[in-house]
């Protein structure tokens, strides 16, 4: 899973749980303060009811339901009271003969509950407790429900609806906020991409600080890979150089006289030493062809092919060779020591073979295409098999150690590419294409 997935995926979780505890808490706060609203007007209509009693001569508590709101009057209104004086009841006419099920609540005491009224209505009820002369009353004044629930319900609905409206803004807006914040990332990972293809060398350091660490590390182990690889090419250069003066020595001591009486080890030793100086010609064929230059993260070919033209014929001075080149002028994002490498051995090999004409094109056609031909002999349909194999050579009497066009297949195998040998149709002689594809 993604980052950008993950944090999406968290920040919605704990969103959600947010807006659902708030949108409860909410809801609770909305009725409690319905119903406080409602229990104080049920604590007014109670003292009004309590205020109202009287005494009479017979020790008998009464009390008048005058200044009472007729409400209480009119039958199943949803507004009911009931006055209990010590053992004796008195209901609302709205309650008909409903027994309206009360709490006992004790002298100055009160108690806030619900209860369920006629045809089963909920109501909100509050019992009021009091000792007028002589006699313990409780009033209970009651009211329905169902009014404040159906507002409420509308309140509830409205407010999810609302609620709805601002997580599902909020989460646009953070889905917008991490797409934004980890921007970086995504510039860091095309950044890599061109990286991989050559495109660049180290990536930008304008990222954020806990992306710092690795970009550094990277751009670090780049930095040394491409150093490591110069300088590994360099010694080999140098290597080659150092060991160019005690090779010919080597061969000088193998025509000395005294191997006359010892053919054999003389044939020995020559043999081994003309491997050795084919190496060693190799590697300094190699560096010449590099040159001087630094790993560099593009290639262009057209004057990358002019100058390895010019080493070649410097190489080959003893042949008339004429180098015909079709290259594009724009920048490849490819490294320059393989394709380098690659046109280096192709064309060396078409130098060795060719009587005079050598064309080189490299062209775009959905990918780089390479095709080198010459005016040579050519080669064998069923020798074609055995070309990319290392040490292998189809003729001795040619200077060279069969390595060339192996090491040209390890490199396009590398890029995933494909090299084709045949005959050219203009030419007559040796035809190589090889074909690379230009994002890896």
């Amino acid at each position: 899973m993604s980052l950008r997935k993950r944090l999406g995926r968290g920040l919605i979780a704990v969103l959600g749980a947010i807006f659902i505890l708030h949108w409860i808490a909410a809801d609770w706060i909305i009725r409690s303060a319905a119903e406080k609203q409602m229990a104080n007007r049920l604590a007014d209509d109670g003292y009004s009811l309590l205020e109202s009693l009287a005494y009479s001569d017979a020790d008998q508590v009464a009390f008048n339901s005058f200044h009472i709101s007729s409400v209480y009057n009119r039958r199943l209104s949803g507004h009911y009271y009931l006055v209990k004086v010590d053992a004796q009841a008195y209901p609302s006419p709205s309650l008909l003969d409903f027994p309206l099920a009360v709490e006992a609540v004790g002298p100055e005491q009160s108690m806030l509950y619900h209860a369920a009224g006629p045809e089963k209505t909920p109501l909100l009820v509050l019992t009021l407790g009091a000792v007028r002369f002589g006699h313990r009353i409780n009033i209970s004044v009651a009211e329905d429900l169902s009014a404040v629930d159906h507002d409420i319900t509308a309140i509830r609905v409205a407010y999810l609806g609302l609620t709805l409206l601002i997580l599902f803004s909020a989460i646009g807006l953070l889905r917008w906020d991490i797409q934004r914040a980890l921007s970086p990332l995504a510039t860091v990972r095309a950044e890599l991409e061109q990286v991989a293809g050559g495109g660049r060398q180290h990536i930008g350091s304008e990222v954020p600080a806990e992306v710092q660490p690795l970009v550094e590390e990277i751009n670090h182990l780049l930095e040394l890979v491409a150093r490591r690889l110069q300088q590994s090419r360099t010694a080999m250069g140098n290597l080659a150089h150092a060991l160019k003066s005690p090779m010919a020595l080597l061969l000088r001591t193998g025509e000395d006289p005294h191997f006359d009486g010892r053919p054999d080890l003389r044939s020995r030793l020559d043999e081994q030493s003309q491997a050795i100086r084919h190496c060693i010609e190799r590697e300094l064929k190699r560096a010449r062809i590099a040159g001087d230059q630094q790993a560099a993260p593009a290639f262009n070919p057209h004057n990358e092919i002019i100058a390895l033209k010019k080493t070649l014929r410097a190489i080959y001075a003893d042949k008339p060779l004429d180098i015909q080149v079709t290259a594009p002028k724009q920048l490849l994002h490819f490294d320059r020591e393989d394709l380098m490498e690659v046109l280096g051995n192709l064309l060396d090999n078409a130098c060795k073979w060719a009587k005079q004409r050598i064309d080189v094109e490299l062209a775009l056609e959905g990918g780089v295409v390479i095709r080198v031909a010459d005016d040579g002999p050519g080669c064998q349909n069923e020798d074609l098999a055995y070309l990319t194999q290392r040490g292998r050579r189809l003729d001795e009497s040619v200077q060279g150690h069969g390595l060339g066009l192996g090491i040209v297949s390890d490199i396009v195998n590398t890029y995933h590419g494909a090299i084709y040998f045949g005959r050219s149709k203009v030419l007559g002689g040796f035809l190589v294409t090889v074909s690379l594809p230009l994002h890896r």
